[in-house]
């Protein structure tokens, strides 16, 4: 039996005091209808809150048109906060917290779906998406930071706990860090402290608002973006340093890239049949299936595959961090509270069983707290699913065409 666990032990983010050390991490749900919330959402979110979740984190929301990804994908505008409020109605009356992740996927995008050519740091041709992309002006950046802090009125607005920024995987504020991909001359590129400048300003801007809002404010950042020439663990220590001296109130440490390294943010193989066959038939889908094993490489999976990384900073960081990455047993979230991690963050155990936090304390209840392990296999049928259409776990449907079923044996 466990003893004396700080897992369902409150404790704050700054000025938002979660009932326990569990959060649902902002995975893509796929579940948004015109770029606004969707009764799927509402359903969703409130299930994993009454699973008795500390905060659920409503993913991934664009802090303008030009940041969208996907067209089930949220976008911030005033038009949905009647929406939204009525979702965070739903989450608190379940006595879970509520946090919105917000950001812009740079250029991880198209023009039907963002409405423009796709910005990025520095013009080029993204081969993922594919597309071509443009770099965005100075004046466009001062533009964006202002899109941020209007954003972070708008989740004050619809009863959003806290925000989360989104400052990894490879998007937006990511492709600014990037040496890799920046290669501007100007202010925003080169040197360290010019490639963290628009993270900078953007993050000063949300912590004006949710200052006065007395909102929770969390930063997603990568450890390691996850391939050869992309930023590495000693100058992402820096990265959070800076953030912790910017007054946020706790880091997400996760790692990868969407257009270079995806599958190190997730671990496991990505079911190619799975991704190609709920995409719409078109040079993207036969792209994928011709040379999709060749561009999305599989990382092994391990549980708790982040939390050696993140022992690095919490060395060097005192504000809370949030351990992301593979915590599908109980074990390896204590072993990461015992690290000195203030909390834990999961997507996948929740998609397969929302109430996996309640599970977990009847468990304990009963004295096998310890050994007790979600259902969820990581076999990735999710993440291949949800760019297309909403999230759900391959466990639960019956009707997944036979030629796939081979993917997760």
């Amino acid at each position: 039996m466990i003893h004396k666990s700080l897992l369902f032990s409150p404790s704050a983010i700054g000025p938002v005091t979660l009932r326990n050390r569990t959060i649902r991490s902002a995975a893509f749900e796929g579940m948004c209808i015109e770029n606004g919330p969707s009764e799927a959402l509402y359903n969703y979110h409130t299930a994993v809150a009454a699973g008795g979740v500390g905060m659920t984190t409503v993913a991934y929301a664009a802090v303008t048109r030009s940041g969208l990804s996907f067209p089930t994908q949220l976008w911030m505008r005033p038009a949905i906060v009647p929406g939204l409020r009525q979702l965070t109605n739903g989450i608190h009356k379940e006595g879970a917290a509520a946090s919105i992740q917000m950001g812009h996927c740079g250029n991880m995008s198209h023009r039907n779906i963002c409405g423009c050519i796709p910005v990025s740091a520095s013009s080029g041709f993204n081969m993922y998406s594919p597309t071509f992309v443009r770099a965005l002006k100075k004046s466009e950046i001062l533009e964006l930071v202002k899109d941020f802090g209007k954003a972070t009125e708008l989740a004050y607005e619809s009863g959003f706990d806290a925000v989360e920024i989104h400052a990894g995987h490879g998007y937006l504020l990511s492709q600014f860090m990037s040496e890799w991909l920046n290669r501007r001359k100007d202010e925003y590129g080169g040197s360290f402290v010019n490639r963290l400048r628009f993270t900078s300003q953007a993050i000063q801007e949300v912590m004006e608002i949710a200052t006065q809002r007395k909102m929770a404010v969390l930063v997603k950042m990568n450890m390691r973006d996850g391939f050869k020439g992309g930023m590495e663990i000693e100058e992402s220590v820096e990265v959070a340093k800076l953030l912790e001296k910017a007054g946020v109130h706790a880091l997400v440490l996760s790692g990868g890239y969407v257009s270079r390294a995806p599958m190190y943010v997730m671990r496991g193989a990505i079911p190619i049949r799975t991704l190609t066959y709920y995409m719409p038939w078109n040079y993207v889908k036969i792209g994928v299936r011709m040379i999709g094993r060749w561009m999305i490489r599989p990382v092994p999976f391990t549980e708790g595959y982040f939390l050696e990384d993140a022992r690095v900073f919490r060395k060097e960081i005192r504000i809370p961090l949030v351990c992301v990455g593979g915590l599908f047993s109980r074990a390896v979230i204590e072993r990461a509270l015992s690290d000195g991690f203030e909390f834990v963050a999961m997507a996948r155990p929740l998609i397969n069983d929302p109430a996996f936090v309640n599970h977990m304390k009847e468990a304990e209840e009963k004295g096998c707290g310890e050994g007790y392990a979600s259902g969820c296999t990581h076999a990735n049928y999710c993440i291949g699913r949800m760019y297309t259409r909403d999230m759900v776990c391959h466990q639960h449907l019956d009707d997944i065409p036979k030629r796939l079923l081979d993917e997760f044996k």
